[in-house]
């Protein structure tokens, strides 16, 4: 529903906007259809705090605009001069597509970029990294500091025999050792593949198995909710029998806490600290072509064999190291903090390479933000002073629901922008963000939309923007974005369709690791044009607002989990035949899991079963990927040639009409 006049904060005013006409050649879904109704008279608009908008980098926006699209080369070459080029490129981009590359016949190293020129000026003192464990623990990082343990580590990893172009899985929490890690990696010119310490066995393994990790550096444990999560176990399993893994790096983070140290069983395990050198304080940086991978990261998509996304080195740099200033105005001065965790592309893009590259201070804390209480999140905002805090909706939501007052227990008035990215962030979210959350300091929510393929803000409000509640904002500078149908023709606005971008950007994945295929895929479905795979619908003003996935990748809680992951797990259950997964709204995490699951004959229906279940695909693929409800079914809904059809499942459980199953196509 739309927000009332109460909802709404002091500074929120009306403005008119056009009726959606009826979407073409796709097949919307009622939330997706509900939801361009809703906007379509949704007429609340938020203007820029005008001191924001004032310090904006990009105050004239309009006119760097303007620039990139009738000079799109002149306007990266421009933005590549912020990074720190061993040998300077030669030619700005060759686009043949698919293929595109950026600032050729260039060299340069991501951790000499976000660390070197640091330690070699005034910000050698500086603070890099100030952290918060779950337990209490503390940690501060100069960048002098920082650019200390980098090395050792580096070093460290050589001896080990670690070089340019091997991939070194990183199986960490939200700790330093886990960023000193990614940096030490940047700085042989070895491929980090960062997997999010949550996820399970067998996501782990499929992930070292197709990167062909040559090591696998991990923690022994993480807090989740106060208690210690044991991580290594994982480890054990996930490489037993994998040949390619070399070296086990442990970081035993069980020796600072006082627990007694654990023994080390094979001969290819080793103590993240023991293999460390004290004076071994300099590594040179490899010097890296512009177009060399900097890393993988593994997205899900619609099989069930993940996609391991491929980010270069210049390119993407260039580009996270322009957003960190423009879009986020993260300044000299300023605490940034984001939410997220090394695992995923924004810990990758926006904790590490574009803070650390523009020398700022990142704040940093393992653990969810309302553990060990509702207010934690604002009580370290107080005592370390945030000014920049980058968040997911799902948080939002949460701290909406824990009620006004809570925030308002702390001072926060140096809090000035707040953005969020990683699922649609609904209108009552943003409003009541707005008014409870940066009403002390007359700051502002903004809203961004982005992916792992694109490893920064694509569609966003800037500081100069007014925010429109449920619409994530305009094209940002450099970006050509359109809503077209499944034909690729143009659609008017107020229709929702197929999200595109018509021109590749500087920061966009190169490839899919060991699949080309698949990242031809995205500039194929639309011939010339990037397909995101999201639903999209555009105002008459430009803004654009982001209605979900049109494939079947679902977004809980802004972690994308393919169906297929889910149910290529339960079928690996001994009592499963067969299984379907559908994604049904949620109030507070946007999307939750529903599983459907035919069992093989004779197999036991006892009250064990359904927590069996879930608790096969919680060790398989790790909590986030855990259905919330399964239902045991006889049969499931199938085509004619016997093709599962979710969508039928679906439209049950939203007490939508699902049409004659006899007259589905496959």
């Amino acid at each position: 529903m739309a927000p009332t006049s109460d909802d709404a904060p002091a500074s929120a005013h009306r403005k008119g906007s056009t009726a959606a006409t009826e979407p073409s050649m796709l097949e919307l879904s009622h939330v997706q259809q509900a939801a361009i109704a809703r906007l379509a008279h949704d007429d609340v608009v938020i203007p820029p705090p005008l001191q924001l908008a004032r310090e904006a980098v990009l105050r004239n926006d309009a006119v760097e605009r303007m620039h990139a699209q009738s000079d799109p080369e002149g306007f990266w070459a421009a933005k590549s001069q912020a990074v720190d080029w061993i040998e300077p490129w030669n030619q700005v981009v060759r686009f043949d597509p698919p293929e595109h590359e950026w600032f050729l016949g260039g060299k340069l190293n991501a951790c000499a970029n976000c660390v070197d020129r640091h330690v070699y000026s005034d910000r050698r003192n500086k603070a890099a990294i100030l952290w918060v464990g779950e337990d209490g623990e503390e940690q501060a990082y100069t960048y002098n500091r920082l650019y200390r343990e980098v090395n050792r580590f580096a070093n460290a990893m050589r001896r080990l025999g670690v070089r340019k172009g091997d991939r070194v899985v990183v199986y960490m929490p939200m700790v330093p050792e886990g960023i000193i890690t990614m940096l030490a990696c940047a700085r042989l010119g070895a491929i980090h593949c960062v997997v999010y310490a949550g996820m399970g066995t067998e996501a782990l393994r499929s992930r070292l198995v197709d990167a062909a990790a040559k090591v696998i550096v991990c923690s022994d444990f993480t807090f989740r909710r106060g208690k210690k999560m044991p991580l290594k176990p994982t480890v054990d399993e996930a490489v037993r029998d994998l040949t390619a893994v070399e070296h086990v790096i442990v970081h035993r983070r069980g020796s600072r806490v006082g627990d007694a140290p654990f023994q080390f069983d094979s001969e290819r395990e080793r103590d993240f600290y023991d293999i460390q050198h004290a004076r071994e304080i300099h590594c040179e940086p490899e010097a890296m072509d512009s177009e060399d991978p900097l890393f993988i990261l593994y997205t899900s998509g619609t099989t069930g064999k993940p996609k391991g996304i491929v980010h270069s080195t210049g390119g993407y740099l260039v580009g996270v190291t322009y957003l960190a200033r423009a879009f986020y105005q993260i300044g000299e001065r300023d605490i940034y903090w984001s939410t997220s965790d090394i695992g995923w592309i924004v810990g990758h893009s926006f904790i590490v390479y574009g803070p650390l590259s523009i020398g700022a201070t990142v704040f940093c804390r393992e653990g969810v933000p309302d553990h060990p209480t509702p207010d934690v999140t604002w009580e370290l905002c107080e005592r370390f002073g945030v000014n920049i805090l980058f968040t997911a909706p799902t948080a939002m939501r949460m701290w909406m629901s824990h009620g006004p007052e809570v925030p308002l227990r702390y001072d926060l008035s140096r809090l000035r922008l707040i953005a969020c990215a990683g699922e649609p962030l609904n209108p009552e979210a943003h409003l009541w963000s707005q008014k409870h959350l940066v009403g002390q300091s007359g700051g502002f929510v903004v809203d961004n939309w982005w992916q792992t393929e694109i490893a920064a803000p694509v569609l966003g409000t800037l500081p100069t923007f007014e925010a429109r509640p449920g619409k994530v904002g305009k094209p940002l500078p450099g970006v050509i974005a359109d809503i077209v149908n499944a034909h690729g023709e143009p659609l008017p606005d107020g229709a929702g369709g197929l999200l595109v971008l018509r021109r590749p950007l500087p920061y966009m994945m190169r490839t899919v690791w060991n699949d080309h295929a698949r990242y031809e895929a995205y500039w194929t479905q639309i011939p010339g044009c990037y397909a995101a795979g999201d639903i999209a619908v555009r105002d008459k003003d430009g803004w654009f607002a982001v209605l979900g996935r049109s494939d079947d990748v679902l977004n809980v809680a802004g972690h994308r989990i393919g169906t297929a992951d889910v149910e290529g797990s339960l079928l690996r259950h001994p009592s499963v035949a067969e299984s379907a997964v559908v994604g049904l709204p949620d109030a507070l995490k946007g999307e939750r899991i529903k599983a459907f699951v035919v069992l093989k004959p004779g197999a036991s229906t006892g009250p064990g079963l359904v927590a069996s279940l879930k608790d096969h695909v919680r060790q398989d693929l790790g909590p986030i990927a855990q259905p919330a409800e399964i239902e045991i079914r006889t049969a499931l809904p199938k085509t004619r040639s016997g093709k599962i059809v979710r969508r039928y499942l679906k439209a049950v459980e939203l007490g939508e009409d699902p049409g004659d199953l006899s007259t589905l196509a496959d």
